[in-house]
Parts: C-alpha cells; structure tokens; sequence
C-alpha cells in the first residue's frame, strides 16, 4: 500500500467512512503487522502535527484581530520605533488570560511539530545508533581486556590457531541450519562461527541483516552439520503482556548463564514499538540470545541495555522478527524458512525447559 492510500485509508476511518469489511481488515492488519502499524501511527502524528498547526494559525489570527482593537482604542500609546517591546507588555497586561492560552498552543504546537513524522523518525534512529554505537563500543572494549588477559598469561608457540573473539549468543531458528543474533554481534566480520559448550562447531554465514532493529540472520555452512534436531519452541507472533515473566539463556562468558525477570514495558528505546525492555540483569554477550515467556514461547532476541541504567534491557519482539522473514524475497533465502510449530516447553518446569532450551543456543565467535 502507498503513502497515499495509506493515508486516504485511515483519513476516511477518522471519519467512519469506511465499510465493516474494511474496517475489520484494517484492525487486524494493525494488530499483527508491526511494520503496518508503525505507518499508521507516523500518519496519526502527522496528521495530530497539521491540525495543531492549523488551530494555531486561527489563532494568531484572533489575537493579530484583538491587537488591531487595541491600537484603535489607544492610539496615544502606539508602540515607538525604537522600543518594540512597550506596546506589547501594555497589551499583555490587558490580554493577560488570552495571552496565556495562546503561549501555550503555541509550546504544544512547538513541540508537536519537532515530533512530526520525518523529524522524530530521523531523531529515533540516530538515538538508536548511537545506542548501538555506545554498546559496540563496551563489547570492544571487553574483548581487547581479554585479549590483553591472554597474552600475558598465555605460552608463545611456535604456529596458533586463531581462536576467534567471542562477541555473542545466537540461537536456533529452523531445524535445518538458520541461526539468529544481534547485528552488531558480527558486524565487521570476515568469517563466523557458533560454538555450543558441549564442543559442537559450525562455521556460518550472513543471509540478511536489518541494522536499525539490530538483527542478523545466518546460515550453517557446514559440511559437517547434519541439523540442530527438533525445536522445542515456536515463535509467538502476538505481542506479550506487561509484567510477564520472562527468561534468556545466553554466554555473557563462555559458559551458558540463566536469567529471568520481567516484561517491564512493551516498548524499548525512545519508544521503539519493535522492541521490549526487560527487567533482567544482561552482559554484552547476551547480544543475540533467545527471550522466552514462562510458557517457554520465543517472544524475542536480546539486544543489550541501556548504558548507565542498572536493570533496563532491550528485546527486539519475535512479531517483528516474524514480519521480517515474511518480507524477505525468496532471491535472499538459500532454501525456505520452516520455522517450528509446536512448543514442547509449555508445562515444564523451568529447570526442564533449560536443559531443552541449551541445545539450541550457541556462542558466536567471530574472526576479523
């Protein structure tokens, strides 16, 4: 759908103009397509932004009408040439309360409009990237402390096998060899390889990466790997209630840790509405990892946390994920994405759903 039938869509469902089947479709079109919905809600504060503008026009209008009486009742007191400033305080103080309904239209207006459409969607994202930015820089910074950690205690050998830097989680997302992480666990990366604690290795490949919401998704390229096995989750496309408990299993070491907490809010950074905050302590290598409801259904991947905010951390929602993989054209799939249908965690305790869940989450290692 274009801009421009977006827009006369949604102009004549404000106006009820739209037939039932219409507006049947359009609800559950914005319930389920994330994507949709964030045009929808732009065109609402687009549309918010106009009319604020407009009322403030008449109104200036008015006030430009009162200030003309003014003037025709006090003529002796016309403004001086050189002090502009005279005449209007004498006008305020006859004004005062109009003066003050204006002022403050005029701020609403003000700030309505830097929250236009292009502006605030330009703001977002360069918030967002200087999230980004700000987490790749600690992630840099952990793996250059470890590397130095290493080579003062490591032995020097003749020939070394490059080891690869540990940037990050990933997990299943297909039986058959498609993986998802964090974008910026790999960026920049010449070749890749996930690692699960139990010693299994697989090199992979990129297949796509959506750098605004921080998402990559990969490919086994083994010759050696001959499938992941059954999934013992599915994906849930419907949005998640606040305060849920949630749980992550990830490698902030090279060990699989277990965190659990809550769904503190259903939007994440500057209220990015593709994304959770969670309340669940998280390291930079929990980038990447899976996000569970206590049902075990998959309602998201890790992306990191808020720098200098204890206990605020960030998921970007499987519905968006799930939207992704249904845009993307058939060209950029090796083979079809099957993803699991039924979740065989549900009912479980949780240390059950742990020993299910940990055969699917790996390291990802990346070499440069």
């Amino acid at each position: 759908m274009s801009d421009r039938e977006l827009f006369e869509l949604m102009e004549r469902y404000r106006q009820r103009q739209v037939t039932s089947a219409e507006r049947q479709e359009l609800e559950e079109r914005l319930a389920t397509d994330p994507l949709f919905a964030q045009r929808v809600q732009d065109f609402e504060l687009l549309t918010s932004s106009l009319q604020a503008y407009g009322k403030q026009q008449e109104l200036r209008q008015k006030l430009n009408s009162l200030h003309q009486e003014w003037r025709q009742e006090n003529p002796a007191s016309a403004p001086a040439p050189v002090r502009r400033r005279t005449p209007m305080q004498l006008f305020m103080r006859r004004y005062a309360a109009t003066m003050g309904v204006a002022a403050t239209v005029a701020i609403i207006t003000v700030f309505s409009a830097l929250l236009g459409m292009e502006m605030w969607r330009s703001a977002t994202k360069q918030q967002a990237a200087r999230y980004v930015e700000l987490r790749r820089e600690v992630d840099a910074l952990k793996r250059k402390q470890n590397a130095l950690l290493q080579d003062a205690t490591a032995t020097p050998k003749a020939s070394a096998v490059n080891p690869g830097q540990f940037t990050g989680t990933g997990f299943a997302l297909t039986s058959d060899g498609y993986f998802v992480t964090s974008y910026h666990v790999i960026e920049g990366a010449d070749s890749l390889m996930i690692e699960h604690k139990n010693g299994q290795k697989y090199k992979v490949e990129e297949i796509y990466s959506d750098q605004i919401r921080d998402l990559a998704l990969l490919r086994v390229a083994d010759t050696t790997f001959d499938g992941f096995g059954k999934l013992p989750y599915s994906f849930k496309s419907k949005e998640s209630d606040l305060g849920e408990r949630v749980f992550t299993l990830g490698y902030p070491r090279e060990d699989v840790v277990f965190g659990e907490g809550t769904l503190s809010s259903r939007s994440g950074v500057y209220g990015d509405t593709a994304s959770y905050q969670i309340s669940i302590p998280l390291n930079p290598g929990n980038s990447g990892g899976p996000l569970l409801d206590d049902r075990g259904n998959m309602i998201g991947v890790i992306s990191g946390k808020m720098l200098g905010v204890d206990g605020a951390a960030f998921a970007v929602k499987s519905a968006y994920l799930l939207s992704l993989l249904e845009q993307l054209p058939s060209h950029r799939l090796p083979q079809p994405v099957n993803l699991p249908k039924v979740n065989n965690l549900a009912g479980t305790s949780r240390p059950q759903q742990l020993k299910k869940l940990q055969d699917f989450v790996y390291m990802v290692k990346v070499y440069n």
